[in-house]
């Protein structure tokens, strides 16, 4: 399959995906695989395996968006969703600050207490092993 750019048809998001490790090239596509399940790798590897050609217009677009959402994930890191959304509008202007944080929070709100997954086990043992059940 050549993935071309065409305005009335949307490339699919494991299309990006592979558009995106093609344009890394094989050894930083491989650093990539080693952080993804067994089903997300055979998925992109058949993905890859069918694109046959990619426009310059489409993966320069594929590039383009990764690094908004990179931007985007720093941003909400750094200051929270409104800092991001405030310092996107100024980089990317109003329409695709908002596509971007969109898609974002959509994402965020789907993981309930993210913080306690990211903290040291230990640390809330101790936080909780007096709680009442």
């Amino acid at each position: 399959m050549a993935v071309k750019s065409n305005s009335s048809t949307e490339i699919s998001g494991i299309q990006k995906a592979a558009v995106l490790l093609i344009a890394l090239g094989p050894e930083k596509s491989a650093e990539v695989f080693k952080h993804l399940k067994d089903d997300e790798i055979e998925q992109l590897t058949l993905e890859i395996a069918n694109t046959k050609s990619v426009s310059a217009e489409i993966r320069d677009k594929v590039l383009d968006e990764f690094y908004e959402v990179c931007l985007a994930q720093q941003y909400i890191a750094e200051g929270g969703i409104a800092y991001a959304k405030e310092l996107l509008d100024k980089a990317l202007g109003a329409e695709r600050a908002r596509d971007v944080i969109g898609r974002l929070t959509a994402s965020l709100q789907v993981r309930p207490f993210e913080f306690v997954r990211k903290a040291d086990a230990s640390q809330l043992l101790n936080f909780i092993q007096d709680e009442h059940p």
